[in-house]
């Protein structure tokens, strides 16, 4: 219990910086409001499609950082799995929920990438962002991936811990995916989904 107001602090803090509305801010700065344009996300997708790929990446990258870090900080301070996973999975629900944008935000896939990074090391992750890359460019349906990489979580999360804890936390993850991408799903349903260029 000591370590109480601790953990309040950091859940606050993980919650506040995945809630920071990176490419909402990078896109007003250049006089857009990238919730009126493309889908209203405010993820790198939609950044990239409406600012250029350039952009887009710098978006994903400082998407993927704003858990990548609390990741880390929760494996460090906290002994307690459960903790580990709270400070985790908050700023993948700030992205998404974010409170300065009314709690409509983006699809939080690159902030859970970072959390992957964060269990998993960086090379292995490197190593799955090459392949989702990949697959990426030859279904040329990022939203179809990204959906299937959710279907996958919790059998990763199983085969690398043997905990049901965190195939519980895999699975919880992919469902955020797949309640993120539920326009996506009606479009690719309806076969008007986006596909990439």
């Amino acid at each position: 219990m000591k370590h109480t107001p601790l953990f309040i602090l950091v859940c606050l803090l993980a919650y506040l910086s995945g809630s920071v509305p990176i490419g909402f801010l990078i896109a007003k700065a250049r006089g857009i409001n990238i919730k009126e344009i493309g889908s209203g996300g405010t993820g790198a997708t939609n950044i990239a499609r409406n600012l250029g790929p350039k952009l887009g990446v710098l978006v994903g990258v400082l998407d993927f950082l704003k858990s990548f870090f609390p990741v880390l900080l929760a494996r460090y301070l906290f002994t307690q799995d459960w903790q580990v996973m709270m400070v985790s999975v908050l700023p993948v629900l700030g992205h998404i929920f974010p409170v300065w944008l009314r709690f409509k935000g983006g699809k939080g896939v690159a902030t859970i990438f970072g959390i992957l990074a964060g269990f998993f090391g960086l090379l292995p992750f490197l190593m799955f962002l090459a392949l989702w890359y990949l697959v990426v460019r030859m279904v040329k349906l990022m939203s179809l991936v990204n959906l299937g990489v959710g279907l996958l979580l919790p059998l990763v999360f199983w085969l690398s811990f043997r905990e049901f804890a965190y195939a519980l936390f895999g699975a919880g993850l992919g469902l955020i995916l797949w309640w993120s991408h539920h326009g996506n799903i009606k479009r690719l349903l309806a076969g008007s989904e986006n596909r990439l260029r």
